[in-house]
């Protein structure tokens, strides 16, 4: 049986999107390094593979290569951009520096004949999203050109005994028209059938949790209060049962405004076994004077490592000999952000949530979501019975508030932004915006500047609104307010938080930001 799409990866940033759109279409997808070993491929026994985009040239001798002779002999391939260059230069065609780079919305134009022989279901003319600087100058042997931009060959496709098909644009970016629609013709050209669904996802990770944990084994479920662990933990009690799963919810200082006790209530309210922990100057203490978002991501993450580890030690101490696993809701996109070994695609930030335990925990990771985007994480808590609003809530960083002052964390910087963020939140449901807007939150600049309140001068702190729409936290663009709502969100932030004088808007999108500050 086979078992979906491969996507080999050769160091795009936005490789993560193609298995996005293909699962959206119903194709499970898994992504693997452009140099994972044939053996493992044949494993997974694809219905295709998938040749990611990436920022080397063919013609450079360090750039990732392998052959893809042996790839065919396992399933069709579908090559993007660099990935459709590299099958041009190993199957006879021929690659060559551009003259000029072709980057942004470019007009193509398919092959007439191709196009109504293929019945493709998309116009012969549109536009999609270039990003590149060679051009392939001719297509292999065998293989038929079906695509044009203005100045290049766009795309190629070949029927024979070792079928393929190359794009030089990218289907899977939201700018390209007809990209999905291209993908799902792919899929269905080579025979894949669209059985990822909600009742799959489940059945999935029921197997996988399973298969880690085993028949007797307990598990330390830690929980941040966000959307993610929260469902992992919902998952292993259904699962495992609440005797085996023991979860912890650790007040750090810096969740949002009066977040501990209502997310406390509401676990309860769901029948986890959780334990809740105050270790707020526990954390403060050790944060204080750091001001480096990295050396913040790596100390808050070690910590909550040590009040899990004395968690074991002592909340849980009657359970220790059988609890053998840490459960984490560690995510798709915190992995690609934080590991470069994907093709050597570029580290963007680390995640205090991904990566391996210290020995002296002596646990293992069970990590049941970690192959899920957003979106789908919250369609299993759907199946699991969550309510909407819980499952909805806007995403919240491991780090917390830690991320969201952009200098060093102090009792005082918390209590003005954990203020401000609550008026702005409150606000966006009042207006109905909230459930419109993927992610929304204040941020606390390291900037003074001078005001005046009530005929006297001010010099105080500069508050940053930051609220974007998005799919899967991939990529992300601004929210495009009333000038009369961030009117009204400036003057309450102003008159009612003590410290801020000052309120933007950031209105840049993802890329060529990230859509956190740190």
């Amino acid at each position: 049986m086979k078992n979906g799409f491969l996507i080999l990866d050769f160091g795009s940033q936005v490789t993560m999107l193609i298995a996005r759109r293909l699962r959206d279409l119903g194709f499970y997808s898994e992504i693997k390094p452009y140099n994972e070993p044939l053996s493992k491929i044949k494993e997974f026994n694809p219905d295709a593979i998938i040749l990611s985009g990436g920022p080397n040239s063919v013609y450079d001798e360090k750039s990732p290569k392998r052959d893809l002779k042996e790839l065919l002999g396992v399933a069709p391939l579908l090559g993007i951009c660099y990935g459709m260059q590299l099958l041009s230069d190993q199957l006879g065609g021929k690659v060559k520096p551009g003259d000029s780079r072709e980057y942004g919305l470019t007009q193509v134009s398919w092959n007439s004949e191709i196009h109504k022989a293929m019945k493709m279901p998309w116009p012969a003319q549109h536009k999609i999203w270039m990003s590149h600087g060679d051009v392939v100058d001719a297509v292999p042997k065998g293989a038929k050109e079906f695509l044009r931009s203005d100045l290049h060959i766009a795309g190629f496709i070949s029927e024979g005994p070792e079928k393929f098909m190359a794009l030089q644009y990218h289907p899977e970016v939201s700018h390209s028209e007809y990209g999905t629609e291209f993908l799902k013709y792919f899929a269905e050209w080579v025979g894949a059938k669209a059985t990822w669904k909600n009742k799959q996802i489940l059945h999935a990770a029921e197997e996988m949790v399973r298969a880690t944990v085993g028949e007797t084994s307990h598990v330390l479920c830690a929980l941040s209060g966000g959307v993610d662990s929260s469902v992992v933990a919902t998952l292993l009690t259904k699962i495992l049962g609440p005797e085996r799963v023991h979860c912890v919810f650790v007040n750090n200082g810096l969740l949002r405004y009066n977040e501990f006790d209502s997310v406390m209530k509401a676990y309860k309210q769901y029948g986890l076994n959780v334990v809740g922990i105050d270790a707020e100057e526990q954390f403060l203490a050790a944060l204080k004077g750091i001001s480096e978002p990295e050396l913040k991501r790596k100390k808050i993450g070690g910590l909550f490592i040590d009040v899990f580890d004395n968690a074991l030690n002592n909340h849980l101490k009657e359970y220790k000999d059988k609890i053998h696993f840490l459960a984490q809701g560690t995510l798709y996109p915190d992995v690609i952000e934080s590991v470069s070994s994907l093709g050597g695609s570029v580290t963007i930030k680390s995640h205090h949530n991904v990566g391996g335990l210290p020995a002296k925990m002596n646990l293992k990771l069970v990590e049941p979501v970690r192959n899920l985007f957003k979106d789908e994480v919250r369609r299993l808590g759907e199946e699991l019975g969550l309510t909407h609003d819980f499952i909805s809530r806007h995403p919240f960083p491991g780090p917390g508030l830690g991320i969201r002052i952009i200098s060093d964390i102090t009792r005082e910087k918390l209590e003005v932004l954990k203020k401000a963020d609550h008026i702005f939140i409150q606000a966006l449901r009042d207006e109905g915006l909230y459930h419109k807007i993927w992610q929304a939150f204040c941020v606390l600049l390291p900037v003074q500047t001078v005001g005046v309140m009530g005929d006297g001068r001010t010099y105080e702190n500069v508050l940053a609104l930051r609220a974007v729409t998005s799919v899967d936290g991939m990529t992300a663009d601004w929210y495009e307010f009333e000038t009369s709502f961030l009117k009204k969100v400036s003057n309450q932030i102003t008159n009612q938080v003590r410290g801020i004088n000052r309120v933007v808007y950031d209105i840049t999108s993802k890329p060529p930001a990230t859509i956190e500050w740190e």
